[in-house]
């Protein structure tokens, strides 16, 4: 039997031989790692301690200190779950769990009755019972003949159809703990004891295989920590999410509406308010993108499905694609999912020289996707949606400088609404994988050029094996909000592939043809997911700058009607968005509405300040409250100033 070298965090290498798993290796180490060891990272990746070692590799021993600690915890917390509802309804048909382990777990159940939340509090009540017990976790490997024979025996009819999803030659691995058993890869913690607290949230119906004419099953979510501290604090950021929920406040605020009946699910209507927001910032885009040599087309909403099948968006995106629209036998439209064919025609359009180049061009494009129903949300998940969308045509050259620019751009822009934490991410080609596009060698040019950029402007990263666009690598930008949670925004990718696959020329310096390359880039990503990450991160209490509503006009009486008029007229000519409240109320619920409507400022009109031709300032935010009468002149350059100063 070979023997193994193993790698330690410290320096140190133990040898071990092939077989050996990393809980017999944490051993080695010490019992006390070994009690505490909740799963390893092997050569980088999450696995389970229980998972046997043919090569020499690195490891690290995860505990609850670790970052990636609670994923193993909370999947773990889910098979708990699921062994607590087999227990509580011997019926139930398990179906699955959640891929995705960062913030909290999931199962998919068939069940005669819905969930109601007494079910839920009996079944946490189970959960803590089973968890009491600390029954093992233990890892098995199966033949897909063995599986059906033990879920057939088990009358899981779900599980049946899941084992036929699994690719042939792909590992079968099984997961026990107690009386209860599960396909899963894994990993999880050495016991159930270690899975320090957990709560259940809500139960709602999801489409079986997410196929909406397929059954509808009952999905259970729920989260779990190390700790009870940490679920604690996590239970009150959620609790403050929701009083942020962008879907709550922008009904609230007058922001936008859907109207999943009439118009159609994933598709918000803009109310004045918003759209005013929208506009505000588009504005702010547009200059930055004016002033960096960007220049401004309009393309068609629909194109013909032949353009998309010539970019490779129509087979890569074939799930998330509205059907085609059918004009006559031989000729289809497709709504588009993407802007960058349409772009290409336009730098098609002509005959290119290297003097044009780089060329810039720039759009706000709306794209269309169909996102299934269940994972649709507010403004984060929508099927109509518009980028800030951008295409840089430029020669092999020009790439890494253009790059440059297009980060900093993006940091410019994240920058200038307070968002001061930013994740940045190199997403890579995983070469197994049969979904990526174009030559291999050229991948790997366009990956250690990025990360070339993204080192030589002192930026750290991480990077995502596997996560590229279908054409080419991608630097993305993921932003933390007000309390704690991230966003994935601003993107910007490098593309060899599509110039490629569209034939585009440029004529050189030395009068021969060559192939220009391809910068995508979005500094917000879309408009729609942006607002509705500055909604839930301001809380709906926009800066002065960039509320749609900035100064809320409140004439005391009827009489000062007409000058609250003229104050209005005054705040507009100086580029500023006022509105008179001229209701027969009282000043003070006046005031109150103003404040719940989260306008930055009121202006306070009576006798006085009528006489003096001044206003009376109250500022949401505090600034300047109580600094008694100012003449008009004076308060709308004072305004108009912080506007252009964007302060808040």
């Amino acid at each position: 039997m070979s023997a193994l070298e193993v790698g330690l965090p410290d320096g140190r290498s133990l040898s071990a031989p092939s077989g050996a798993t990393p809980l017999s290796l944490a051993r080695q180490i010490g019992a006390g790692l070994a009690r505490a060891a909740l799963a390893a990272r092997v050569d980088g990746a999450l696995l389970d301690l229980r998972t046997p070692l043919h090569a020499s590799c690195s490891l690290e021993i995860v505990t609850a200190r670790d970052p990636q600690a609670g994923e193993v915890i909370r999947h773990s917390a889910e098979h708990l779950l699921a062994s607590a509802v087999k227990r509580l309804y011997p019926e139930a048909q398990v179906d699955v769990g959640r891929s995705d382990h960062s913030e909290k777990f999931q199962y998919d159940f068939k069940v005669a009755q819905p969930f109601t939340p007494a079910d839920l509090e009996r079944i946490e009540k189970e959960m803590e019972r089973i968890r009491a017990e600390r029954p093992g976790f233990e890892r098995e490997v199966t033949t897909r003949q063995g599986a059906r024979e033990l879920f057939g025996g088990l009358g899981e009819e779900l599980k049946l159809s899941r084992i036929e999803d699994i690719p042939e030659g792909e590992e079968i691995t099984l997961f026990r703990h107690g009386d209860f058993v599960d396909l899963c890869r894994g990993p999880h913690v050495q016991h159930a004891g270690q899975i320090g607290a957990f709560k259940l949230s809500r139960a709602a119906g999801a489409y079986w295989k997410g196929d909406e004419s397929a059954p509808m099953l009952q999905r259970i979510y729920g989260t779990a920590f190390a700790t009870q501290e940490e679920l604690d604090r996590h239970l009150q950021q959620q609790e403050e999410a929701r009083e942020r929920d962008h879907r709550l406040l922008g009904r609230r605020l007058g922001l936008f509406c859907i109207e999943p009946e009439r118009v159609g699910p994933g598709l918000p209507l803009w109310l004045p308010k918003g759209a005013t927001l929208r506009r505000v910032l588009a504005d702010f885009l547009e200059e930055q993108l004016l002033r960096r040599g960007y220049q401004p087309v309009i393309t068609p909403h629909i194109g013909k499905v032949d353009l998309y099948r010539t970019s490779g968006h129509y087979p890569f995106y074939a799930d998330s694609q509205f059907p085609p629209i059918r004009v006559d036998e031989d000729e289809e439209y497709l709504l588009r999912p993407m802007n960058c064919p349409h772009h290409i025609q336009i730098y098609a359009h002509e005959k290119r020289s290297y003097r044009d180049l780089p060329l810039r061009l720039a759009e706000f494009g709306a794209c269309y996707r169909y996102e299934k129903s269940g994972e649709l949300g507010g403004l984060a998940r929508v099927r109509g949606f518009t980028v800030d969308d951008a295409h840089i045509f430029c020669s092999q050259e020009q790439v890494e400088g253009e790059f440059r620019a297009v980060l900093s751009l993006v940091q410019f822009a994240l920058g200038a609404f307070g968002f001061e934490k930013v994740r940045i991410c190199l997403s890579v080609r995983d070469p197994q994988s049969g979904k990526f596009a174009g030559d291999p060698a050229r991948w790997a040019e366009a990956e250690s050029t990025l990360a070339r950029v993204l080192e030589g402007l002192g930026l750290s990263y991480v990077r995502e094996e596997g996560e590229a666009a279908f054409y080419g690598p991608k630097v993305d930008f993921l932003v933390t909000d007000a309390i704690g949670r991230e966003w994935q925004l601003g993107t910007a990718q490098l593309d060899y592939v599509l110039p490629e696959r569209f034939g585009l020329e440029y004529t050189g310096a030395d009068g021969m043809p060559h192939r220009p390359v391809m910068i995508h880039r979005a500094p917000f990503g879309s408009f729609e997911r942006f607002v509705g990450l500055l909604i839930e991160h301001t809380a709906g209490d926009f800066p002065l700058w960039l509320a749609p509503q900035q100064i809320a006009i409140l004439p005391i009486a009827d009489r000062h009607h007409d000058f609250a008029g003229q104050v209005r007229e005054a705040l507009s000519e100086r580029g500023l968005r006022s509105f008179v409240d001229s209701r027969a109320e009282k000043l003070n619920y006046k005031i109150r509405e103003a404040e719940l409507q989260k306008i930055p400022v009121m202006a306070v009109l009576g006798d006085r300040e009528q006489q003096q031709g001044s206003v009376s300032p109250r500022w949401r935010r505090g600034a300047g409250r109580g600094d008694g009468a100012l003449p008009l002149a004076d308060f709308a350059a004072d305004l108009a100033g912080r506007v252009a100063r964007r302060e808040a």
